[in-house]
């Protein structure tokens, strides 16, 4: 039948749609979500993400040690040192390890970095 596509011809086709895969996760869900060492204890929870100029993910920043948002830090660690396996954040760092890493601000009272709104119309990263 013209016009009509089967999953059969869109799987096989250019046309397919890809979902998320077991070793991604949505930006949507990462914030907030509890991170955890390789023993499975937990962490810390990702409080915000980083971008780099062409939109990439480039640091996480990790809460670490706060109770209802009180008495903990900021620390950041790269994109590529956790590990995203079926919506599960994992480090391979302990607590402690994080606990010792330099504070991470994440607004620069010098350039005004991290304190701008979104653009009401969009942005251009990297141009």
């Amino acid at each position: 039948m013209r016009g009509t596509t089967t999953a059969a011809t869109e799987a096989s086709g250019s046309t397919a749609k890809m979902g998320i895969q077991s070793d991604q996760i949505r930006a949507s869900k990462m914030l907030g979500s509890t991170i955890y060492d390789v023993q499975n204890r937990s962490i810390g929870s990702v409080k915000d993400l980083v971008l780099d100029k062409d939109g990439k993910i480039d640091e996480v920043v990790i809460d670490v040690g706060s109770v209802l948002g009180v008495g903990g830090k900021f620390v950041a660690v790269k994109m590529s040192d956790l590990k995203a396996d079926n919506n599960r954040l994992t480090l391979d760092r302990t607590k402690e390890q994080l606990q010792q890493m330099a504070q991470y601000q994440l607004e620069n009272a010098n350039t005004g970095a991290g304190t701008s709104t979104s653009p009401t119309t969009g942005g251009h990263l990297g141009r």
